[in-house]
């Protein structure tokens, strides 16, 4: 069996440069209901009007109406229209990240792997459909194609891509996602199919997060060596303790070389909401982490909280050389996903 890893393929770390964002336009009244699913289009706005400036932009759309006000909103902003491609096709939902193409490079080589999408372990059945939507991307079928055969979600880890996976014990060993499969087990297919020398185990991601402890809500690569976190100073909150269990594991973590890591704190947005009725929580799963790395920006979900301007601070530091773009995001929260979520990155 020729496995990308084996042949040379890797998945590259976010900050690489990008051909290309891929976005699946929203639609779904459900995870927004009332006003909020107007709010999160003008939200989706505000991102492609940042990413066409410097990269091309794939967007999914139900229909060529959608394609049409679309242009015309972004016409309005003088948005760089000519790096977006339509893509007609119907997704349920739009979270792209964990249902789409994860890409692998080999050199000047490019290829993609595919992995099943079970709506977080099966919570929604009427998302899970879209696990099917690689599969009817017409631009997509050029490109060689693994298919791993295994449940994951593209935010359950975060690579540095020079051989080390973050990823969270809550998501990837939760029996929802593969209970046949051994921690060890998982590791050769992270290994096998995106390169992973080194996978780094954290425990739990944040309250009200219904991905089951996504990584990209709480910890982020954002050089070989170098990685932010989210941290909660007050104890009465329940992300305090999670998170300061994931900040021990990082302090004593080493990368696929064996070198120490630079850890660099990042505040939570404190308690967002409310809640979801259709969940137990009475919060969203808010955090400043599910930031999106673009070529020459990086979209950053705000909250109108105090704290959005230190996080801002921080991360204009760590990106020196990118435009630090906050957007406020709690309409897009309310769907229990951010900025991340709803973004892929094609390499070059």
């Amino acid at each position: 069996m020729n496995l990308p890893y084996k042949l040379g393929y890797r998945m590259p770390a976010e900050w690489e440069k990008h051909s290309a964002t891929w976005l699946t336009w929203p639609k779904n009244k459900i995870s927004w209901p009332g006003n909020k699913l107007a709010q999160v289009e003008s939200i989706y706005i505000q991102m492609m009007d940042a990413l066409l400036a410097n990269e091309r932009v794939n967007l999914l759309v139900k229909d060529k109406e959608t394609a049409t006000r679309v242009l015309k909103i972004l016409a309005v902003k003088k948005s760089n229209t000519s790096h977006l491609i339509f893509h007609q096709v119907n997704a349920v939902d739009t979270w792209i990240r964990d249902y789409g193409p994860l890409f692998v490079k080999r050199g000047r080589d490019k290829a993609f792997t595919k992995w099943i999408f079970n709506a977080w372990g099966g919570k929604y059945s009427d998302l899970a459909r879209d696990t099917g939507i690689v599969d009817k991307l017409e631009t997509l079928k050029p490109i060689q194609r693994f298919n791993a055969g295994i449940i994951l979600e593209g935010g359950s880890i975060d690579m540095n891509g020079r051989g080390t996976c973050l990823t969270t014990e809550q998501c990837l060993l939760n029996p929802n996602r593969n209970k046949h499969l051994s921690r060890k087990q998982i590791e050769k297919y992270l290994n096998d199919y995106l390169g992973a020398k080194k996978v780094i185990w954290l425990k739990e991601g944040i309250e009200a997060d219904d991905t089951d402890g996504h990584v990209d809500d709480i910890t982020r690569f954002v050089a070989p060596r170098t990685i932010v976190t989210a941290v909660e100073p007050n104890r009465v909150d329940k992300n305090h303790a999670y998170l300061e269990e994931n900040l021990h594991i990082l302090k004593s973590a080493t990368d696929q070389d064996g070198k120490k890591f630079q850890i660099i704190e990042l505040p939570m947005p404190g308690v967002v909401g409310p809640g979801r009725s259709d969940t137990k929580h009475k919060r969203l799963p808010a955090s400043y982490a599910n930031f999106y790395i673009a070529n020459q920006t990086v979209l950053v979900p705000v909250y109108s909280h105090k704290n959005d301007q230190k996080a801002l601070a921080i991360l204009k530091k760590v990106f020196p050389g990118r435009k630090i773009v906050g957007i406020e995001c709690t309409p897009l929260v309310y769907g229990l996903g951010s900025i991340h979520c709803v973004t892929q990155q094609e390499p070059v």
